[in-house]
């Protein structure tokens, strides 16, 4: 089985052995999980958990373009939260960038995310081979 490596300069750098993303036939784009790690700096945006679900959107977006695809052909994505307590307000941020045909989504509370993130999302995308 063929697979691709993705990476993208605008998404953090993976902080362990693992890709940004991988693409496997028949054309899915399945990324890591990404957390609110501002590219630029390295750091952790701090802030509420919309400004850091913004930031994990930015850097899915990042992973996806350079993939090949966007977050229009993402199918699922799952979601994963410091507190289930903050889902609505993950919600609304999650869906600025969702707003038509959104994917199908799993949201769960975890005990800690690396750097002790509010969320990370991971995420699966089809890739127009055309």
């Amino acid at each position: 089985m063929d697979k691709k490596i993705v990476q993208s300069d605008n998404a953090p750098r993976p902080i362990g052995p693992y890709s940004q993303g991988v693409i496997t036939p028949p054309g899915l784009l399945f990324t890591a999980g990404q957390i609110p790690i501002d590219p630029a700096t390295g750091e952790l945006v701090q802030g509420d958990i919309k400004a850091q679900t913004r930031q994990v959107l930015e850097n899915l977006k990042s992973v996806l373009t350079a993939g090949g695809t966007s977050l229009r052909a993402v199918v699922k994505t799952t979601v994963f939260l410091k507190d289930l307590k903050e889902f609505v307000l993950m919600n609304e941020a999650y869906s600025e960038y969702f707003q038509e045909s959104p994917p199908a989504r799993s949201a769960v509370e975890v005990s800690r995310i690396p750097k002790d993130a509010k969320v990370e999302i991971e995420a699966v995308a089809i890739v127009d081979h055309t």
